[in-house]
C-alpha cells in the first residue's frame, strides 16, 4: 500500500465516524437513543438495513464464493421479497401498535415474561456471537495479505464502531450506514470496471459472460430437489425465506432499524426498498468475482490466494515447485487457447479450456493438500482471500485504499447495527424488566451506553479469539439459522395461533431450539446430509407443531 493508500483509507474512516459521532451527539433519553425519536425516513430505513446485514464478509467472501461455485448462491435471496411483504403485513402493524424497543416485548403481551427472556437471549447469544465473526472476518483476511497485526486490526474495527455507536445510539448507526452504503457500492462498481479493464484488448464484459458460462459460472437456478443441496431455488424459497423473516421480523439488529421510522408507511417502504434492491445487488456482487474468475484466465492467479510462511525441508520444497510448475504449464495452455476464440466460443476449444480449467483446480488442490500435509493448521480453503488479491494486483493506488475503506465501512456497519441493538435488547429486555427500579432517563440511557461498550468489547474479545471457517459468509448465516427458526416459530404461535398459551409456546422453543442443535452435530460429523438453510423451516415447524399439541394435552 502506497501513503496515498493510507490516507484514503483513513480519511474516509474518520469521516465517517466524526459524522456519526457530532450528528448525533444529543441524546437525552431512551426513545431518542434507540429509535432516534422515530425520524426516519424510508430511504434511510433502506439503506441501513441493507448494510446492516450486508457485513465485510459479503464483499470479501460473496465474489471468492462466485469465483469457486458460480452465480448459484443469489438463489439463497429469492425468499426477500416474499419475506418482506410478509413482515410489512403482520409483523410491523403490531410493533407500531404496542410501540415496543424491541421485538421480544411484543411476545410478553402476548405470552409471558419467561417466553420473552428466552427468545431474547436467543437473540442474544446468536448476534453476539456474530459480532465478533464481523469484526474478525476482514481482520483475519487483512492482516494475513497486508501483513497488518491481526489483534491491533480487530481493536482499531472494534474500536472505531464503539466510539460512534456509543455517541450517537440508533441514529447514529442510521445515518453513517446509509454514506457507508453509498462509500461500498461506489467502490465495488469501480472495481467491477478495473476487473473488466483487466482483459485482453479483444476480450469485453460480453465475451467475459460467455467464457464464465462455458466453465458452468453462470447457472443461476438450480431445480434439483436435493435437501443436501446449500443452494438451490427450493432451499432459496423454503428455508431462505424462513430464515429472512425471522432475520428481518424478529431479529432485533433489523427490527431496530425500521422501529425508528417516521411512521408505519415508511418503515413499510424501507422494507420493501431493501426486499427490491438486495437481489440485485447481491447478483452484482457474484458477478464481480465471476469477472474475476475470467481475468485470472489471462492473468495467472497464484497457485493458493492466503499467503504460506511454512518451514519445511528441501524436499518437501522441491515436490511443491513441481506442482507450481505443472500448474504454471496448464494455465499457459489454456490461455493459449483462450485467446485463440477470436470472437466467439468455439465448442471443441471450449470443451478443451474446461478440461485444463479442471486440470488446473484439480493442482491447486494437490498443492493444498501438500501444504496441509506439512501443516495440519494451514487452512486449504482460501476462498475469502480471492477477492482482496485481486484488489491488490490489478488496482490503481488509491483505489485500492478506497476498497480497503469499503470492506473497513461495510464491517463497521454491521457490527454496529448488532452492538446498538444487543445493547438495546440488554437494556429493555433485561435491566428496565428486571432490575431497573425506577424510571431515571438519565441513568438509563448511561446503563445503555455502557451496555454497548460493554458488548462492543466481548465482540472484540470473540474476534480475537475466533477460528477460520470453511467460507465467512456461510459460517454467518449458519449461526443465523441455527437460532432463528425457533425465534421465529415462538412468533408465528404469537401472531397466528391465539389458542395457545405461554406454557406450550416455551415448550416448543425449548424443544425446537434442542432438536435443531442436534440435527446441526448429526450433520458435522457426517450422519445426516442437509443444508443448513433447512434448520431454519425444521425449527420453526417443530416450535409450531410441538406449541399446538402441548397446549391440546395441557389441563385448561
Amino acid at each position: 500500500m502506497s501513503i496515498i493508500d493510507w490516507l484514503v483509507l483513513l480519511g474516509t474512516l474518520v469521516l465517517i465516524v466524526a459524522y456519526g459521532s457530532w450528528k448525533t451527539r444529543k441524546n437525552s433519553n431512551l426513545e431518542s437513543y434507540l429509535k432516534g425519536n422515530n425520524s426516519e425516513n424510508w430511504a434511510t430505513i433502506g439503506l441501513s438495513i441493507m448494510a446492516t446485514q450486508a457485513s465485510a464478509i459479503t464483499f470479501l467472501s460473496t465474489p471468492g464464493q462466485a469465483y469457486e461455485s458460480g452465480m448459484g448462491f443469489v438463489q439463497f435471496y429469492f425468499g426477500l421479497p416474499i419475506a418482506m411483504i410478509l413482515i410489512s403485513v403482520f409483523f410491523l402493524p403490531v410493533y407500531y401498535k404496542l410501540k415496543v424497543y424491541t421485538a421480544y416485548q411484543y411476545l410478553e403481551e402476548r405470552f409471558d415474561v419467561r417466553v420473552r427472556s428466552f427468545t431474547a437471549f436467543l437473540f442474544l447469544v446468536s448476534r453476539g456471537l456474530a459480532a465478533g465473526i464481523t469484526i474478525y472476518a476482514p481482520s483475519i483476511i487483512l492482516s494475513t495479505i497486508l501483513g497488518w497485526n491481526l489483534q491491533l486490526t480487530c481493536l482499531l474495527i472494534g474500536g472505531l464502531v464503539i466510539i460512534y455507536t456509543v455517541s450517537g445510539g440508533s441514529r447514529a448507526v442510521s445515518l453513517t450506514q446509509k454514506w457507508q452504503m453509498g462509500v461500498i457500492m461506489a467502490g465495488m462498481f469501480l472495481a467491477l470496471y478495473y476487473v473488466i479493464g483487466s482483459f485482453p484488448d479483444h476480450v469485453g464484459f460480453s465475451e467475459g459472460v460467455d467464457i464464465a458460462g462455458s466453465l458452468g459460472k453462470m447457472e443461476i437456478i438450480d431445480l434439483s430437489p436435493d435437501l443436501g443441496n446449500r443452494y438451490t431455488l427450493l432451499s432459496g424459497l423454503t428455508g431462505g425465506l424462513f430464515l429472512f423473516v425471522s432475520y428481518f421480523g424478529t431479529d432485533q439488529s433489523q427490527v431496530q432499524r425500521y422501529l425508528g421510522g417516521k411512521s408505519l408507511k415508511e418503515s413499510r417502504m424501507g422494507l420493501m426498498f431493501n426486499g427490491l434492491l438486495k437481489i440485485p445487488m447481491q447478483f452484482f456482487i457474484l458477478l464481480i468475482g465471476v469477472m474475476v474468475f475470467v481475468s485470472f484466465q489471462f492473468n495467472k492467479p497464484p497457485i493458493v490466494f492466503n499467503p504460506v510462511s511454512i518451514e519445511m525441508t528441501a524436499d518437501q520444497e522441491e515436490k511443491l515447485r513441481n506442482i507450481e510448475g505443472q500448474y504454471d504449464i496448464v494455465f499457459a495452455e489454456k490461455k493459449e487457447r483462450l485467446e485463440a476464440l477470436d470472437g466467439g466460443l468455439n465448442q471443441l476449444i471450449s470443451s478443451e479450456v474446461g478440461r485444463l480449467q479442471l486440470e488446473q483446480d484439480s493442482l491447486r488442490n494437490l498443492y493444498k493438500e501438500e501444504l496441509s500435509a506439512i501443516d495440519p493448521d494451514y487452512e486449504k480453503k482460501d476462498t475469502d482471500y480471492i477477492f482482496l488479491t485481486f484488489i491488490l494486483n490489478f488496482l490503481p493506488h488509491g483505489l485500492i485504499g478506497l476498497l480497503l475503506a469499503v470492506i473497513f465501512s461495510a464491517a463497521m456497519s454491521s457490527t454496529a447495527g448488532e452492538l446498538n441493538a444487543l445493547s438495546a435488547t440488554t437494556t429493555i429486555d433485561y435491566y428496565k424488566k428486571f432490575w431497573s427500579k425506577t424510571d431515571d432517563e438519565k441513568k438509563d440511557l448511561n446503563v445503555s451506553k455502557w451496555l454497548t461498550v460493554a458488548w462492543g468489547i466481548l465482540a472484540i474479545i470473540i474476534a480475537l479469539t475466533a477460528g477460520m471457517f470453511e467460507n465467512l459468509i456461510q459460517l454467518v448465516n449458519i449461526l443465523g439459522s441455527l437460532f432463528y427458526g425457533t425465534i421465529l416459530g415462538v412468533f408465528i404461535l404469537a401472531l397466528f395461533f391465539k389458542s395457545t398459551g405461554a406454557k406450550a409456546a416455551l415448550i416448543g422453543g425449548v424443544v425446537g431450539q434442542i432438536v435443531v442443535l442436534a440435527v446441526h452435530f448429526m450433520k458435522m460429523y457426517d450422519l445426516i446430509e442437509l443444508s443448513y438453510l433447512m434448520y431454519n423451516f425444521i425449527g420453526c415447524a417443530l416450535v409450531i407443531l410441538v406449541g399446538v399439541i402441548v397446549q391440546r394435552v395441557l389441563p385448561k
